[in-house]
């Protein structure tokens, strides 16, 4: 899997509310009311980054899950992980 480009990054994170470039991974914060909610997300994470064989590194801190991704093999940030990102975003809309 080819590594993106810092332009084609800029260009898919203008795209995508919330989402920011930290060094080789891509993240984003999200917020919920309560821990169950937050946990309930990621319950809903799980699946779709197993049907991927694509898994984000998160975070959660009661209320706020911190959501990271990075293709560890190509050294950066690919189509799988924007692809991921955008997945990740469609279970909130």
């Amino acid at each position: 899997m080819k590594k993106l480009t810092e332009k084609e990054i800029s260009e898919e994170l203008n795209k995508m509310k919330g989402w920011s470039l930290k060094g080789n991974v891509i993240e984003k914060t999200f917020l919920f009311h309560d821990f169950k909610e937050a946990v309930n997300f990621l319950n809903k994470v799980q699946p779709i980054a197993d049907s991927m064989n694509h898994h984000p590194d998160v975070c959660i801190y009661y209320n706020k899950v911190i959501v990271q991704l990075t293709t560890h093999d190509a050294g950066g940030i690919t189509d799988l992980d924007v692809e991921l990102a955008k997945k990740i975003d469609e279970l909130l809309t």
